[in-house]
């Protein structure tokens, strides 16, 4: 799986990339982007302080589709399903609804993707005294039949910010490059071939939903 390595600032103000892609020091809190070693004063050139990793979803989602069986299982909330007063899947939500009726265009093709932002911090080596922690992006698929939508296979990781603090209210720098991303899907989308259709389409997506359990993020 492709990725992109995207320098941070140790303060979380910005990504060094697009117009900073060449800068040493962030513009906002004046840091270097290198580090410093202990006990010197001199920076380690080309050795960042801080880094996140970032994944397209984009290619991923098109991957998808070139699939028989999944392109078929990202339509299966438009086919014949039962349906009542209960809430069995997003699709029954108000919100799901809303979306058709402000832009029917998109709501028109059920490959068009419905999505879900979640992210939380943890430990990757599972000790409690260590000061080492990420945070891990993921994007939920809510096409998906409800029993598969939340399946590790279908979870797809978009970016891994390095510890050992967590981003908090600076979260939003670093989901900066998903936003670009998210961005196309919803404007112009991207040309797609449904292997189950056999036919290419224009694919788009919208973020419906976060799922957090931090306040306000």
């Amino acid at each position: 799986m492709k990725y992109e390595k995207i320098h941070a600032c140790r303060n979380d103000c910005c990504l060094f990339r697009k117009e900073l892609s060449d800068a040493n020091v962030c513009p906002s809190c004046g840091m270097s982007r290198w580090k410093i070693p202990k006990n010197s004063k001199k920076e380690v050139k080309n050795v960042p302080v801080k880094v996140m990793w970032y994944f397209s979803p984009i290619p991923r989602f098109e991957r998808m589709f070139r699939s028989k069986e999944t392109s078929k299982l990202l339509t299966w909330h438009d086919r014949k399903r039962e349906v009542n007063d209960l809430l069995q899947h997003p699709k029954d939500a108000l919100s799901w609804k809303k979306i058709d009726n402000l832009w029917p265009e998109f709501g028109s093709e059920p490959r068009n993707l419905r999505l879900a932002l979640s992210t939380d911090g943890v430990n990757p080596h599972g000790d409690l005294s260590s000061r080492y922690s990420c945070w891990p992006v993921m994007l939920v698929t809510y096409n998906l039949p409800p029993w598969l939508c939340m399946k590790r296979k279908f979870l797809m990781l978009t970016a891994l910010i390095s510890g050992p603090k967590q981003p908090g209210n600076e979260i939003d720098v670093y989901l900066a490059p998903l936003v670009d991303d998210l961005k196309i899907l919803w404007h112009d989308g991207v040309e797609c071939y449904d292997a189950y259709q056999d036919q290419c389409f224009r694919l788009k997506a919208i973020l419906l939903w976060t799922i957090k359990d931090i306040k306000d993020i």
